[in-house]
């Protein structure tokens, strides 16, 4: 797949890690970075009404596609998901995804990072465990 750098639009093989644009060199570094790039905070309004978007989700959201808060304990145990939150590029991207006005949108761009991947598939094994059946 190729990536294309968003400033001059040539290939781009570098990733900001704030908002995970590409780009392809210092030159275009410098360039985005003069347009004060940050994750965008929320004003408090916001997060209230993002708040009450999450309760009624929940309150929507049928047994089968929540995690009960047993098996999410599980994951400050798993030394597979605490080994992966050592790397400092997982974390950042992990900060970016939480801050973010579209997390949505944020996360499918990790996706195509292979630690973040790796992260996610560690978390599903630990809260969603395959069960083995019998032959």
């Amino acid at each position: 797949m190729n990536k294309i750098c968003d400033i001059c639009q040539k290939e781009g093989k570098y990733k900001c890690p704030t908002c995970l644009i590409f780009y392809c060199s210092v030159t275009c570094c410098r360039k985005h970075r003069e347009n004060k790039c940050e994750v965008l905070k929320r004003d408090e309004k916001e997060e209230d009404k993002n708040e009450l978007i999450v309760k009624k989700r929940k309150l929507e959201s049928t047994e089968s596609d929540t995690v009960p808060e047993e098996r999410l304990e599980l994951l400050k145990s798993s030394e597979d998901v605490n080994k992966l939150l050592g790397n400092s590029h997982l974390r950042n991207l992990l900060v970016v995804i939480d801050k973010s006005e579209n997390a949505e949108e944020v996360m499918q761009k990790a996706m195509q990072e292979p630690i973040f991947v790796e992260f996610a598939d560690a978390c599903l094994k630990v809260v969603e465990p395959e069960v083995e059946e019998d032959a």
